[in-house]
């Protein structure tokens, strides 16, 4: 037992030695073309998934304004409704219409200012898009999908439409 043990602690021969150095020191070969190929690629690849994000978050950005402008927009129909009614009663207090003409007038400035367009006048063509028909009416003197009586003026804020308008359709 005593030679095993010596033959295992022994040192390997110096030949051994210079082979394995020999075997160890050889570099394997680099494509540095692939390397920059690769690396190029995924750099690319980064800064279009960063445009990409860039040009989404904008476009959501835009979204969330706009949907915001029209929800406020929507909120102050009521307003709207309540001071054309106002204008269309009939009343001896001048000074009392004068006031609600006013109001009406500055409203119909902000909604303005907001980009907000508001539609639906008697002699309009309808269009589904537009127009909510409650009631159809035949009558001659107006043509074919003529809008004969406006019920409730219709707001869009560009090609977004906050409110249809809600119409009597003749023909």
């Amino acid at each position: 037992m005593a030679k095993k043990d010596k033959e295992k602690i022994e040192a390997p021969a110096e030949e051994e030695i210079v082979e394995t150095v020999e075997e160890t020191t050889e570099a394997p070969e680099i494509n540095w073309e692939e390397q920059y190929n690769a690396e190029r690629d995924a750099h690319l690849r980064i800064a279009a998934e960063f445009d990409n994000y860039r040009k989404r978050t904008l476009k959501e950005k835009e979204a969330s304004y706009g949907n915001g402008k029209a929800d406020a927009v929507a909120k102050m129909l009521p307003v709207y409704d309540n001071l054309e009614r106002a204008l269309n009663q009939e009343t001896q207090d001048e000074a009392y219409k004068k006031g609600v003409e006013m109001t009406m007038n500055e409203l119909v400035k902000i909604f303005t200012g907001l980009g907000v367009e508001i539609f639906g006048n008697v002699g309009d063509s309808f269009d589904p898009n537009l127009h909510n028909a409650v009631m159809h009416i035949e009558n001659e003197d107006l043509g074919e999908n003529t809008i004969a009586t406006v019920f409730q003026k219709g707001f869009k804020i560009g090609e977004k439409v906050v409110r249809f308008a809600m119409v009597q359709v003749a023909n």
